[in-house]
């Protein structure tokens, strides 16, 4: 509200008005309406002020019903009526609140809200009441309890706040920005920034908000992204109030006349249909507050500051008639309000009273208003005054009740003893925030506890310290524990025992012994996993959902098609559903349902797992029905032949499940209403009916009570425009071939009820079978059970227990007749429709699944399943066709009987959800799958990374021409990053036992050419991006980077997950072998399930059984003599070195070798692991001559050449005798620019390492073009790809090759480019092997490193290089120089020239000589 109109008098309203408040009262005050008010000495009135006189209220017009006083002297500044309760709120300029209670304006609370400033908005909300300020916004109880405080800048002035939805809150002032702020956080979430500022007041409508400014413009912006849609320019002064209903929109202000402002008598009104001004509307007052008061017509409210107040329509004209005066105590009238009822009307003065004006005595000001509550009377009327200063206070005088038991200190000290107590848990998500430093963690405050506080049990009930919190994972040994006597051992919750090798050694067959696939438990949010199995039981579900393939990264409905498809191929290993999971989490309607559930909150049993599988239910068929609706355009993924089901307007979803309804709302006053809706799934509900006992129903009355509900509710009436009490029916117009049901027993109520109808229907049971009435309790003996058990009487039952704790029926008929009336009634699988029955009409429902919660306080619960399985599902999996029931319990399968489907013990087994499916229900459905996945998917794709360029490019996709085939090979790996660390315990004996695995991620996957002129060039190098939060890169084993995999700043070629798994999926479906090593760790965290005819994987090959695994470095290092993942792991060099390992192993043990043979070799690694401790030792440097591996044995202690002097260069013994693989006579050397001849065969062996020579270099090597001494001293390390050697453009001759870190090398050219060259070094006296065309030389010893002495060099800025004594020249026999002497001197040259002939030797590394 804009105050600058205001009489400039009341800025001076404290000293002046009220001088001092003696018996002698204020001239303002009206001495007729303060008759029995009595003030006490600080001037606050305690009682409110009655109408001297009664008043005769006339219906529909507004009299003055009550006065009462805020705060003597101090004006009201804000009114507002409680949009929850009968109250109304006053604020003051003093920063004082308070309340009024029904319209006698009984005082109910009154507290100070700021201590300076004054209230200038009140919104009343469900819990409490928000009241603003100029800098504050404080949320504070009824009562007067703050709940939050939320400080400004000290800067902003604010005057206007408005309720957007339920916690959200729009915040304006006479700053240039409006704020957003979330009520659940109290943080301020967005701010909008205004053209004109100055927002003084903020309305509503459903298409627009309106925001008043100080400058007289009123400015409409959009709902949602607060852009000005369009602006009204009312006052050329400034604004005071206006109002929206409807298409109008009415406002008031002031006109700038005579170098002043002015109140304007026209009120602008415009029509929001055509965004355009009407006719002004010309008042007889001075308005300065207005409202919209739509009872029976849209009449406006117009006031006055002077107190003047007239009703008028907005498109009519103003009567004077119509005026009437409110008699204030003040000369002003301050602020103005209209209830939510439009029944009352509450105007604030400036001397602080408040006036309530009704158009009737019995005035409600909503028109459902909740109980309020009071504050409970004192119970004891004076209390003795009790010093706490004094110590000799007797503590009796605390009154206290009187008992007849004995106190706590009465008690002997033989019935007492010190207990410990012991210390909390640590609380889950600590541990998994948590960062070690060192042997010290740090994790930020959850803040779920108070501090310094422990709640205090008298009861032990806490999980953490029970042992037998779980089920005992082994399944050897396992016995009946005495607290679980009550939940069957099936049905307990099923946990898996990780060892050091993971899972490899859980005994899942000891659960499921069956051919169906189950599902691991420990995946965050599993608790859907029945509910899943459910689903893929379905047979038009599961064909619908593995046909479906878009283009959405997130979709349900293709996660779900593809975990189907491994539950296809599994032959009874257990699957995960980790990626549909991982798409359920990003699903924002899933979180605003609240079916995502925390850690903690899983392993505390907080949550009702019944309640929130029913919602989930509830959820998944509405997501999926959705999702398979969308019109799709182009995909990527999908070609011409689109799914085999329906029409792409209609889902399948929705022929199955969804059912038309009509919805009929009935008013008291006649008029009814008709609408039509949809629903997929029934809710049952049960009579509410207080009698004892009670009636005997059947499930088939309760559920067509259920379908067909009839309820009486509140709704809105256009006829009686207001909301009216109303009879709603409901009515079905169509059957569902899946029958969906939530039971909703979510209470004890509803328990009792479902336990009470099972007692009546198994006394019903036995009195068909055996004549007789079961009264409760009474046992059956066995002579009468042998009776009923007669095969006489055509019927044989084996236990009465399959009759106890049954209700609901395997089958039920359901007929819709032609005046759209429903029929249900329980039937009989054995029963089949009579020939008059219509089959369109009469559908016959058997029961398919229900899932139930396991009530069990020790492990918090667990959801489970009863699937009916069909005959298809078995003649896939076991080549039988038969139904048959079966428990799902996550991993555990068991077959189980059909009584107990349907039976449900009410103390532990709970009844959640019911699947009726129609009989013949998959004669109706195409069920045929095809599949969606093309070729295309491995084409190339675009990046998601921004920074992502082709020369970052990493492989090279296929061709068409490259499309892999059936039993192609193809090289895989894969890198994975850690989402959340693994929970473990430390026991007593120090062993570490695994709680819960780390959950892994995978980050990057790579596929390498198997085969082909191109073998080893990688066609797949995604990195994975993922949108949760990455708790531990594991950068040393997987290579990947902080970066990698963000779509920002990433450099490499980002994909999504589902787009990499695609690319997998098909080729999986081609037939292609992958090989790996450790894939089943892969494709265990990429959530793949591959034929094992479709994996070689390594680890495995080279493997002797019950002995340790050998990692993919040992086995490169002992049988390729290559030394991979240096610092850290790269996927294109582990799936390269392979599928060289599987070369190797077709090498050693080709088709029709003997075992034995093989065997030996495996031995023989097992002995070299063991003796080096599994670790590698130095890989054999290459002869440098003839570019071949060595062949020799091992190194021994002696050595023929000075093995001191290298081990001061940190160099390895070499082999010894070493020994070059080609004979002398047939090594020769190529010339510059002819080719090498291909390399003689060496014999096949264990021992017989072979390497290819490498690809001649360019005629001009780097190293040989003019570099000076600086850059053949200094080298850059740069590494072959093909070999794993390092190459140095200096030191031990330039373009020498080392090995990493060793001081071994090969000259870059072959030999005959080495004579055109030049002379050139011999980098150390093992590397010619005997029989290769060169000489031999010894090399002299290295000289110390001269000192560094400072020169004219240095201080010109140039580096002072070292002068390095040449080691040895070699010059070709028979060149031009072919006279050259051993010590380097050519002829001719005196003996004391040699050390200026090179660069010198430095550290003992051989350097190369000039040419």
């Amino acid at each position: 509200m804009n105050f600058e109109g205001l009489d400039p008098s009341l800025a001076e309203y404290a000293p002046p008005l009220h001088p001092a408040l003696d018996p002698v009262l204020d001239p303002h005050l009206n001495p007729n309406l303060l008759p029995n008010v009595e003030l006490d000495p600080e001037g606050v009135s305690l009682e409110g002020m009655a109408v001297p006189e009664p008043v005769h209220l006339l219906e529909g017009m507004y009299s003055e019903l009550h006065t009462a006083v805020s705060e003597v002297g101090v004006p009201v500044s804000v009114s507002h009526f409680d949009l929850h309760e009968e109250m109304l709120w006053v604020g003051n300029h003093g920063g004082h609140a308070t309340s009024f209670f029904g319209p006698t304006l009984e005082r109910y609370s009154s507290f100070q809200v700021n201590s300076s400033d004054d209230i200038r908005q009140i919104q009343s909300l469900e819990n409490g009441v928000l009241f603003l300020t100029k800098t504050n916004l404080k949320y504070m109880s009824r009562g007067g309890l703050i709940i939050f405080d939320y400080l400004m800048e000290e800067s902003e002035d604010m005057h206007s706040l408005l309720l957007t939805d339920s916690s959200t809150l729009l915040v304006g002032g006479l700053q240039n920005h409006v704020v957003e702020i979330d009520l659940n956080t109290v943080q301020e979430t967005q701010k909008y920034t205004v053209e004109v500022p100055g927002i003084t007041i903020m309305r509503q409508s459903n298409r627009f908000f309106f925001c008043g400014h100080t400058s007289g413009k009123v400015s409409l912006r959009d709902l949602r992204t607060f852009v000005v849609e369009h602006e009204f320019d009312a006052y050329s002064g400034s604004l005071s109030d206006f109002d929206v209903h409807g298409n109008l929109l009415v406002t008031c202000g002031f006109s700038s006349r005579m170098n002043g402002l002015a109140c304007d008598r026209f009120l602008k009104v415009y029509d929001l249909r055509m965004m355009r001004a009407t006719t002004p509307l010309q008042v007889h007052i001075d308005p300065f507050f207005l409202r919209f008061i739509p009872t029976y017509t849209s009449r406006l409210a117009i006031i006055s500051q002077t107190g003047q107040c007239q009703f008028c329509e907005p498109t009519g004209l103003a009567n004077p008639a119509d005026i009437f005066h409110v008699n204030t105590v003040g000369p002003l009238i301050m602020t103005f309000d209209v209830s939510a009822s439009k029944q009352a009307l509450a105007f604030g003065d400036s001397e602080g009273c408040v006036h309530l004006w009704a158009d009737s005595p019995e005035v409600t000001f909503n028109a459902y208003s909740r109980e309020t509550d009071f504050a409970l009377p004192c119970i004891v009327d004076t209390l003795p005054h009790l010093d706490w200063n004094q110590d000799l206070v007797p503590l009796s005088l605390i009154p206290v009740p009187l008992t007849s038991d004995a106190l706590l200190s009465d008690w002997p000290a033989a019935n007492s003893a010190p207990a410990p107590r012991r210390a909390p848990p640590v609380d889950p998500e600590i541990l998994r925030t948590m960062k070690k430093v060192g042997f010290i963690g740090y994790a930020p405050n959850p803040r779920t506890k108070l501090r310094n506080q422990i709640p205090y049990r008298l009861k032990e009930t806490d999980n953490e310290f029970d042992s037998f919190s779980q089920v005992p994972e082994s399944p050897i040994g396992r016995e009946e524990e005495p607290h679980l006597y009550m939940v069957a051992k099936k049905y307990r919750k099923v946990t898996i025992k990780y060892s050091k090798l993971g899972l490899e050694d859980f005994d899942f067959k000891h659960y499921n012994k069956t051919l169906f696939a189950g599902l691991e438990p420990h995946i965050p949010n599993a608790y859907c996993n029945c509910m899943i199995q459910v689903l893929y039981f379905l047979e038009p579900v599961r064909c619908l959902v593995q046909n479906h393939l878009c283009q959405k990264e997130f979709c349900l409905g293709c996660e779900l098609g593809l975990l189907f498809h491994m539950l296809d191929l599994s032959r009874g290993d257990p699957c995960q559903g980790s990626n549909f999971l991982r798409a359920f989490r990003t699903i924002p309607e899933a979180s605003a349902l609240g079916l995502i559930l925390a850690d903690s909150d899983e392993a505390t049993g907080k949550v009702n797992l019944g309640r929130l599988i029913q919602s989930w239910n509830r959820f998944i068929l509405t997501q999926l029905h959705q999702e398979t609706q969308e019109q799709e355009g182009p995909q990527a993924y999908r070609g011409a032949g689109s799914s085999s089901f329906g029409s792409s307007g209609d889902s399948v979803i929705g022929q199955l499940f969804s059912c038309e309804m009509e919805n009929c709302s009935m008013c008291r006053c006649g008029k009814e209403t008709v609408r039509v809706s949809s629903t997929l799934l029934f809710t049952l509900s049960y009579p509410e009916s207080t009698e004892k006992p009670v009636k005997d129903y059947e499930f088939a009355q309760i559920l067509k009570r259920s379908i067909c509900l009839e309820q009486n509710t509140q709704a809105w009436c256009e006829n009686c425009e207001k909301y009216q009490p109303t009879v709603q029916t409901r009515n079905i117009r169509c059957l569902p071939d899946v029958l969906v049901i939530n039971c909703e027993v979510n209470s004890s109520k509803e328990a009792d009820f479902w336990k009470t109808q099972a007692e009546y229907a198994f006394q019903r049971a036995m009195m068909k079978r055996g004549g007789f009435e079961i009264t409760k309790g009474k046992e059956i003996s066995l002579g009468e059970w042998k009776e009923l058990g007669n095969p006489d009487t055509g019927h044989s039952y084996p236990s009465v227990e399959e009759l106890k704790n049954i209700w609901i029926p395997h089958a039920i008929k359901m007929r819709l007749t032609k005046s759209k009336e429903l029929d249900v009634c329980n039937w009989s699988e054995s029963d089949e429709l009579s020939p008059t029955d219509d089959p369109e009409s009469v559908y016959v429902y058997d029961l398919m699944a229900t899932v139930v919660h396991i009530l069990d306080s020790r492990t918090g619960g667990s959801l489970v399943g009863h699937i009916k399985v069909g005959e298809t599902y078995h003649q896939r999996k076991e080549g039988v066709t038969h139904q048959q029931w079966y428990l799902f319990n996550d991993f555990l399968i068991e077959p189980v009987d059909k009584c107990e489907a349907v039976q449900f013990d009410m103390s532990w087994k709970v009844p959640a959800i019911l699947y009726y499916a129609r009989r013949n229900l998959n004669a109706k459905y195409n069920l045929v799958i095809k599949n969606p996945i093309e070729a295309s998917v491995l084409l190339a794709e675009a990046s998601l990374a921004r920074k992502q360029r082709k020369c970052h490019a990493t492989f090279i996709p296929l061709m068409l021409s490259e499309m892999p085939q059936a039993g192609d090979l193809v090289g895989l790996d894969a890198e994975f990053v850690t989402l959340n660390e693994e929970e473990a315990e430390l026991r007593s004996d120090g062993t570490k036992s695994t709680i819960k695995p780390s959950q892994m991620s995978v980050a990057r996957i790579t596929c390498v050419r198997g085969q082909g002129p191109n073998e080893g060039v990688p066609f797949i190098d995604d990195y994975i991006s993922t949108q949760e939060q990455v708790v531990d890169y594991l950068t040393q084993y997987s290579g990947i980077k902080p970066g990698d995999l963000d779509a920002k700043i990433s450099s490499k070629h980002l994909t999504t997950l589902k787009s990499t798994y695609l690319k997998l999926r098909f080729l999986i479906d081609v037939g292609v072998k992958f090989v790996g090593h450790g894939l089943q760790k892969d494709f265990r965290v990429i959530n793949l399930m591959v034929p094992k005819d479709q994996v070689i994987d390594t680890v495995y090959l080279f493997h002797i059984p019950r002995k340790r695994m050998i990692s993919l470095r040992f086995l490169a290092w002992y049988f390729l003599d290559l030394k991979i993942q240096g610092e850290t792991h790269d996927s294109i060099e582990d799936a390269r070195t392979a599928l060289q390992l599987y070369r190797k192993y077709l090498e050693l043990s080709p088709q029709g070798a003997e075992p034995e043979d093989f065997r030996k070799v495996l031995k023989g690694l097992y002995e070299k692991g063991r003796k080096m401790d599994w670790k590698m030792g130095p890989c054999t440097p290459p002869c440098w001559a003839c570019d071949r591996p060595w062949r020799g044995a091992a190194p021994r202690e002696a050595d023929a050449w000075n093995w001191n002097q290298q081990r001061r260069r940190g160099c390895p013994r070499p082999p010894h005798p070493p020994r070059c693989p080609v004979p002398r006579d047939s090594l020769s050397l190529p010339l510059p620019g002819i080719a090498a001849p291909p390399p003689p065969s060496s014999p096949a062996g264990p021992g017989a390492l072979i390497k290819q020579p490498r690809t001649p270099a360019p005629p001009s090597p780097p190293w040989l073009r003019g570099r000076g001494a600086r850059d053949r001293h200094r080298g850059d390390g740069r590494k072959d790809p093909a070999r794993g050697w390092h190459r140095g453009h200096g030191g031990a001759g330039g373009g020498a090759w080392r090995s990493w870190g060793r001081g071994h090398g090969r000259p870059r050219l072959p030999g005959a480019e080495r004579h055109a060259a030049g002379a050139l070094s011999v980098p150390g006296p093992s590397a010619l092997a005997p029989g290769c065309p060169r000489r031999r030389l010894r090399t002299g010893r290295p000289r110390r490193r001269p000192r560094s002495r400072p020169g004219r060099s240095r201080r010109l800025g140039r580096p002072n290089r070292l002068r390095r004594r040449p080691l040895l020249a070699v010059f070709p026999r028979g060149g031009s120089d072919g006279g050259a002497r051993r010590d380097g001197r050519r002829r001719g040259q005196p003996r004391g020239n040699r050390r200026r002939s090179g660069t010198g030797e430095r550290r003992g590394r051989p350097a190369a000589a000039e040419p």
